[in-house]
């Protein structure tokens, strides 16, 4: 992505972070059934301006990427992840019915032509040929997993080892490499280890950076559970308890995160409006706590400082409806992407804020919105930022766009 100068700062600590409230209507595939029905009319019109806005993006996009490879998935899926495997990359995937493991095979290094848009032509050949061999995603393993997989994502410290979130409350833990390329016939699913603990379902889940085989998960019993020294496990170890259960919210826990720089302490967002702030050496009572939103729903996301989560920093002011998800980039300390249910990814630098604007950049957006991914006719359900490509961002959609 290019729609702006890249920043030349490289990922490095720090005290902010960002987080974004959450709207009730969950990331289903058939979440939108829920509730009063649209006019049928106005289903209409908004199926036109979406449908349009897709034509002016598809029409754009030489101008907007470098590369750009679509792929389109046999069933709905709900979550995303690029794995760092040199020489190659990663995204883990799912479908109704299976994790898929599918290794990311792309050429590209467009190079510049004479003159200052010689090689949008390039582009444009590259954009083309996406279903082409040299720029396409391609299929490398399939495990079977019971039902819908919420959410997955692979242990830092061995990506091999990839955990998912169930509709049933259980965690799954898959190490890929004592998994066949191709799903056992019989279709069962045989996870290598099943975390217990959790009562009901749940989405949001984070490994440890810092500890290996650290992991905690935000549940949809108003609970957050640990489990620790899973680089342990082996199928005779068969079902782990959580060793810890953090309770303070009094609705359903959205999202958690391990801190990147102090490996006791995480935060915890929920539908109850709370952000709590956890050590692990204290987990009966969190170490801190604030309203992170006074609304359900309003559209923007938050930059506070935990040295003083009460006080809200700044606010981003960019998406027309729920902000579903927020994440920093690994390779600019100051650069995170927002999705949210308007079909949109934002890329924000909270450096620009406060920068001056001319008339028509403010028709934009604010200085600190540097890019918007648009060009989707359904709902985001994840996204994951590329390592290894300092701009790359990978999104599964709704309609398994």
């Amino acid at each position: 992505m290019s729609a702006r100068d890249t920043p030349n700062s490289s990922r490095s600590g720090g005290h902010a972070r960002v987080e974004v409230e959450e709207d009730e209507d969950r990331r289903r595939p058939d979440a939108s059934l829920a509730g009063v029905p649209w006019d049928e009319s106005e289903q209409e019109d908004e199926h036109k301006v979406i449908n349009e806005e897709y034509k002016v993006w598809k029409k754009n996009t030489p101008f907007l990427y470098d590369t750009l490879v679509m792929h389109a998935l046999d069933w709905p899926s709900l979550t995303c992840q690029w794995i760092i495997e040199l020489p190659s990359l990663g995204a883990v995937k799912s479908s109704k019915q299976a994790l898929y493991s599918q290794i990311k095979t792309m050429r590209k290094e467009v190079s510049n032509s004479s003159g200052p848009y010689g090689h949008y032509a390039e582009i444009r050949a590259e954009l083309r040929a996406h279903g082409s061999r040299e720029a396409r995603i391609r299929i490398t393993q399939k495990i079977n997993h019971w039902h819908e997989v919420n959410r997955a994502r692979y242990m830092p410290q061995n990506p091999d080892v990839i955990a998912t979130q169930t509709t049933m409350g259980d965690i799954y833990v898959f190490d890929r490499t004592k998994h066949s390329n191709h799903p056992d016939a019989d279709g069962e699913c045989r996870p290598d280890v099943v975390l217990r603990g959790q009562t009901r379902e749940s989405y949001g889940m984070s490994w440890n950076s810092l500890k290996k085989g650290s992991l905690v998960s935000a549940s949809y019993d108003t609970a957050v559970y640990e489990w620790l020294d899973l680089q342990q496990y082996s199928k005779m170890s068969g079902n782990i308890e959580s060793v810890r259960k953090y309770q303070a919210h009094t609705e359903q826990v959205e999202d958690v995160s391990w801190n990147q720089h102090n490996d006791h302490v995480f935060p915890s967002v929920g539908d109850d409006k709370m952000l709590y702030v956890w050590d692990t050496r204290s987990p009966t009572k969190p170490i801190q706590d604030t309203v992170a939103h006074d609304q359900d729903v309003n559209a923007t996301l938050a930059l506070r400082d935990l040295r003083n989560i009460k006080a809200n920093l700044h606010s981003f002011e960019g998406h027309r409806g729920s902000v579903m998800l927020a994440g920093w980039s690994p390779s600019y300390e100051t650069v995170f992407a927002s999705v949210g249910d308007d079909g949109r990814v934002n890329i924000w630098d909270a450096a620009r804020i406060g920068e001056g604007q001319t008339p028509d950049d403010a028709e934009d957006g604010p200085p600190e919105l540097v890019f918007v991914h648009g060009g989707h006719k359904s709902k985001i359900f994840d996204f994951g930022w590329m390592v290894l490509v300092p701009w790359g961002t990978g999104m599964i959609l709704l309609a398994g766009e």
